[in-house]
């Protein structure tokens, strides 16, 4: 018996989208104009769809910015946003500090160098969990009502803005600078007089972009037009009840859905049953977002775990859901500044439901609060580069759900999928994934696209059985170089020229054997790699089959205008090392498992093997070498593979030893909403374990991308260099990291590194995920090592 496809039928094209309706408008005169339609942007004439990451420049060091850009620049962002938050600048009245770590002119300018917009989220108030949302405790003494047009705040909030006006001066869009947008206010969702008077007095103050917009969550309140509203969704949420389980506002987001609005960001600061409005019109605005979690930070009561395919299944969603611009927060974690009068954070003492980590805001990002490359960057660099080669053709294309949905949002057995299509070509995007509860396999699935004006597609030639944990986009009618790919079984990735041709790159799926239909019109000549697939002519089409996907699974196709194209199908692993960039003169496939920039003439890994290895393609003409010695080359499959000869980085094994054994757990305490506090700084000192980790002096010497990396059990951890606290963490299950060139030096030759771990009571209303039983609980460094990631630049000889 043939198994019935899941069937969907495209519309009939809609109208075109509306045109110069919203009062945004670039600089006169700038050669790639950025306008906004009502369904997409564009940039230069040519729809575009942005890549935004959240990276806080007042969280990480200065003199790492650089590299930290490239980083996310590699991985496909092509936006970098950023909180200006008031406290970390003016703490101290009538002091504004734009230096070191605060020098946000630096960090603007850094994007620019290196072609990244630049995205200031001004404030005032910010949150991102921050002591008072961001306000200075001097502006919150005043007699003023904050957040309102109370003349007493905007006064102060005027000097703020011009001042960092002042620091944003000539980078602005009219003067060739990378400011593409500007983000007035967060979350304030029934106060749209004040979103207008905001941006009015950031033009007065001397600030301006093509694009300002407002976070619209919870039904907020817009000011007429005047702002473009983007949208969020998260995986996790640290702001919910301790005993909450997973929230349906979270769940939500792992459904094909064309509902943009998130009642739930933010809902721990507003009243539960208030929203601003209806949500702002989707007939005007297009969909897009700044707040796709790329993790998720901790709170002392409720402490998520979001794992990579938790934010990879999220945000390829979103793109099948009809997004038009990927906005994630955070996309680079950080470390909240020291204070100078008080610490830095969110907590109850400063009126918030949630105690956070004095220093620590790695939020589980891709990129780490010490740069660590993560999992989840190699999920979403996958999907950028998918973005980066056909986000013009997908950002136009509507948003089609199947006949067949979901019942609701705990259904667990009805497969969840979309189309983005134009009408007659498209993408079908797969989610099988969702936190916490698994999706069963789908056996026997096939599916069936009507097309208005051309024929169906139904796809593939015979049923596959979609894996539990899958999530992928597979291409529709897709023309490459003058060949038709009528659908693959693989996601696209990316293109590249090499040896004459372009080879396009898709990615397996594990689980699912990789199909390619080409349309037979198209080709005149098809040849498979020895003993890897064969082809068959099949009803006006050319089926390729039987692929065992890797660096050797190369299809040539001869096309039937005369260009040749390759069609390289990489497996799930292989694909997810992918990197393409400028390098060594010409733009490049890279396979890598590390961190890889791009930087000039020079390709840097970050890797913390002993002989860190890449493949490449198209292969460069001259020898590669690192330091001044030729690295070893081999051909693999179609690429060419380097490797480093680095030697051996020694024993990374840790010395911890044990001084004082822990105490009995202190008595927990609740505060705002009944939700449990940090335990007092006493219990720290007089309960906690404490430890002292002797560094090797050859590590003091080097320290950069030295982490030391413990796995340990407790409540929270806090080190210390003399009575300095240097890192902290609430236990989680995850490993702890602290970036030893974060530690100053002399104080840690003389004075040590100290640790202190807290055990946690039994009866804490506290949420740790995965943890049974009491034992986990107690206080303990279980293991720690040394992780040593260097910088090797790679460059031809």
């Amino acid at each position: 018996m043939t198994p019935t496809p899941h069937r969907l039928r495209v519309p009939a094209p809609p109208a075109p989208p509306l045109t110069g309706h919203l009062p945004l408008a670039d600089a006169p005169g700038v050669p790639d104009r950025i306008d906004v339609t009502s369904r997409w942007l564009t940039r230069g004439g040519r729809s575009w769809f942005p890549v935004s990451g959240e990276f806080h420049y007042s969280r990480y060091p200065n003199g790492e910015w650089e590299e930290e850009l490239l980083k996310m620049k590699a991985g496909g962002v092509t936006a970098v946003a950023s909180y200006v938050i008031w406290i970390h600048h003016e703490e101290v009245e009538g002091r504004v500090r734009f230096d070191g770590d605060r020098d946000l002119r630096r960090f603007a300018g850094l994007c620019a160098r290196h072609g990244l917009d630049f995205v200031p989220r001004i404030g005032p108030w910010s949150h991102a969990e921050v002591r008072n949302g961001g306000l200075p405790d001097w502006l919150l003494a005043r007699a003023c009502t904050p957040r309102t047009d109370d003349p007493a705040y905007l006064e102060p909030v005027r000097t703020w803005f011009t001042a960092v006006a002042e620091q944003l001066r000539g980078l602005d869009r009219a003067h060739g600078g990378p400011i593409v947008a500007i983000q007035i206010e967060n979350e304030l969702y029934d106060r749209p007089g004040h979103l207008g008077t905001l941006k009015r007095l950031a033009q007065e103050a001397g600030l301006s972009a093509p694009l300002w917009t407002s976070t619209a969550w919870g039904g907020v309140r817009l000011p007429g037009e005047e702002l473009l509203p983007l949208y969020g969704g998260y995986p996790e949420a640290f702001w919910t009840e301790a005993d909450g389980g997973w929230p349906d506002t979270c769940r939500k987001h792992f459904f094909f859905t064309h509902e943009r609005d998130d009642e739930g960001i933010g809902a721990d600061l507003r009243p539960t049953t208030v929203r601003g409005a209806d949500p702002a019109p989707t007939d005007r605005f297009p969909w897009a977002t700044c707040e796709l979690g790329g993790g998720m930070a901790v709170a002392y009561h409720r402490r998520p775990r979001v794992e990579a395919a938790d934010v990879g299944a999220l945000g390829l969603t979103k793109i099948g859901c009809g997004s038009v611009w990927q906005g994630y927060y955070m996309f680079h974690g950080g470390t909240n500044p020291p204070g100078e009068l008080t610490t830095l954070q969110e907590s109850h003492v400063t009126g918030y439901p949630n105690d956070l980590p004095v220093l620590s805001y790695d939020f589980q990002a891709p990129l780490g609060e010490y740069g660590q490359v993560r999992p989840s960057y190699h999920e979403l660099r996958l999907q950028h580069l998918l973005l980066a080669e056909f986000g013009h053709r997908i950002a136009p294309m509507e948003s089609v759900l199947p006949e067949r949905l979901p019942t609701g949002q705990h259904d667990r057995d009805t497969l969840r999928w979309a189309v983005r299509t134009d009408g007659t070509s498209g993408f079908l995007f797969v989610t099988n994934h969702q936190p916490h509860e698994p999706l069963p396999d789908h056996p026997d699935t096939t599916f069936r696209v009507g097309f208005p004006s051309t024929p169906a597609l139904t796809l593939p030639s015979a049923p596959v059985t979609v894996p539990s944990g899958a999530f992928f986009c597979w291409p529709l009618r897709l023309d490459v170089a003058g060949l038709r790919l009528e659908w693959a079984t693989a996601q696209p990735v990316c293109t590249v020229e090499a040896d004459g041709r372009t080879v396009l790159v898709l990615a397996a799926t594990d689980g699912i054997a990789p199909e390619l239909a080409l349309d037979a019109d198209t080709v005149a000549a098809v040849a498979v790699p020895s003993g890897n697939g064969a082809f068959t002519p099949v009803n006006g089409r050319v089926l390729v089959t039987g692929l065992r996907p890797g660096t050797d699974a190369l299809v040539e196709v001869e096309a039937a205008d005369g260009s040749r194209v390759g069609l390289l199908v990489l497996d799930a692993a292989t694909a997810r090392t992918a990197y393409r960039g400028v390098a060594w003169g010409a733009e490049r496939l890279v396979l890598c498992a590390d961190g890889v920039v791009f930087d000039g003439d020079e390709v840097r890994l970050h890797s913390p093997g002993a002989e860190p290895s890449f493949a490449v393609l198209p292969a460069p003409g001259s020898a590669l070498v690192v330091e001044g010695e030729r690295v070893r080359e081999e051909a693999d499959g179609v690429c060419t593979r380097y490797t480093v000869g680095a030697g051996d980085l020694g024993d990374t094994a840790a010395r911890v030893t044990l001084v004082r054994p822990a105490g009995p757990a202190p008595e927990p305490v609740t505060g705002i909403q009944g939700r449990a506090s940090v335990p007092a700084d006493k219990s720290v000192d007089t309960v906690a374990a404490e430890y002292r980790v002797d560094v090797p002096e050859e590590l003091l010497r080097a320290p950069a991308g030295v982490l030391l990396r413990l796995r340990w059990t407790g409540d929270l951890a806090r080190a210390y260099v003399g009575d300095v606290l240097v890192a902290d963490q609430f236990y989680s299950g995850r490993v702890w990291d602290i970036g030893l060139d974060r530690l100053p030096a002399g104080e840690l030759r003389a004075r040590g590194l100290r640790l202190r771990v807290l055990p946690l009571a039994a009866e804490a209303p506290v949420h740790v995920p995965g943890q049974v039983g009491d034992a986990w609980r107690a206080a303990g460094v279980g293991h720690a090592e040394w992780v040593v990631t260097r910088a090797w630049p790679v460059r031809t000889g």
